[in-house]
């Protein structure tokens, strides 16, 4: 009886160690997923905030990269530019830093798997595939055309409701009067929307 009754002291201490071990190790990963998805709060003047969580698995230069440039204050001041409405809404043109990244898409010779649908945040960037700087752009809906050319680096997981604002304060009249202006969506440069900051809140 002893015998049996130390022997099932011995289980249970066991198990609670097996226990011990695997919340330690559930805890490692979680810690590490939280650092592959580092969330950024982008505060609009007059609007308010956009929450986006960003993937660092699926484009880390580019992670590294926005994190960095909202870190040193980068960001502040800095403007959206376009509104294409069941398109974009880009922003980060006036940034204090110039500094270009590897584009990380198929066509540049990276497996990026986050596809431009609604909600997603990608990277603009001129005619060259390394050209990427400051500026970005929130996908208004899906769209594929964009897929393996653009680096897609996180979606917005709060604020969706700023961005409906932003969308339906905007009238004919603060678009420019032009292609870039009328099939774009570039705005007139008084009608500019501020990003006051983008804060890293959580990598």
């Amino acid at each position: 009886m002893l015998r049996k009754q130390k022997h099932g002291l011995v289980s249970a201490a066991a198990l609670t160690l097996i226990s011990v071990i695997l919340l330690c190790f559930s805890g490692c990963q979680s810690s590490g997923n939280n650092a592959d998805h580092p969330v950024c709060e982008i505060v609009i003047k007059d609007f308010g905030t956009v929450t986006v969580t960003l993937d660092r698995t699926a484009a880390p230069i580019t992670v590294d990269h926005f994190t960095e440039l909202a870190r040193k204050g980068a960001y502040d001041g800095s403007v959206i530019t376009r509104i294409q409405a069941g398109f974009v809404l880009q922003g980060g043109e006036g940034a204090k830093d110039s500094s270009t990244i590897k584009g990380e898409f198929a066509s540049n010779g990276v497996d990026n798997p986050i596809k431009h649908k609604k909600g997603v945040i990608s990277m603009a960037r001129a005619t060259s595939y390394n050209s990427a700087s400051s500026q970005f752009f929130i996908m208004l809906d899906d769209a594929s055309s964009l897929d393996g050319d653009y680096a897609a680096f996180g979606s917005v997981t709060g604020g969706w409701n700023v961005i409906e604002k932003i969308i339906s304060s905007k009238v004919a009249k603060d678009f420019r009067n032009d292609y870039y202006g009328v099939a774009m969506g570039f705005l007139n440069e008084e009608a500019y929307i501020t990003i006051e900051t983008v804060k890293v809140v959580s990598d």
